[in-house]
């Protein structure tokens, strides 16, 4: 098995890891703002319409459309998790970020001659962790269905 020096795997792995989760936190921050700025505009202005509404099919059908579109869309922000994923992911670039820094610097815990052996069990941790929670955030809907 070839090893993998310090360098490569800073390169490879930490930066690599570091920048995906950066674009999934933002990604998910990016839809979650957009989607809640959508419900809130369209629930402020159903009441707004109903004040119009008096026997205008058109404004009842419009006030009935952005009744759904509310409905549709706090559906999706419950299902999709959209700001707990950009919340974690931001945590997890953040934790990843400073493991790196603090080897970079030497600082402790890096500051023993078997750093970069500390730094991949740490970096490792992390990521699995990360893994697991997803895997388990994943899988709950599923566990509240069933006992349900």
């Amino acid at each position: 098995m070839t090893k993998i020096s310090p360098d490569e795997y800073l390169e490879q792995r930490l930066n690599d890891q570091i920048s995906w989760y950066e674009g999934k936190s933002s990604t998910n921050r990016r839809w979650f703002k957009r989607l809640r700025f959508v419900e809130i505009v369209a629930a402020a202005i159903i009441p707004f319409l109903s004040g119009f509404a008096g026997d205008s099919l058109p404004i009842k059908i419009a006030i009935g459309v952005l009744g759904v579109v509310v409905a549709v869309i706090a559906a999706a922000l419950g299902l999709l998790h959209l700001q707990e994923h950009w919340i974690n992911y931001r945590a997890t670039a953040e934790a990843l970020k400073t493991e790196k820094f603090l080897f970079l610097t030497q600082a402790e815990p890096y500051d023993a001659s078997d750093a970069f052996h500390l730094l991949v069990q740490r970096v490792e941790a992390l990521l699995s962790k990360e893994r697991t929670d997803w895997v388990q955030s994943m899988m709950k809907p599923s566990k509240e269905k069933n006992s349900a």
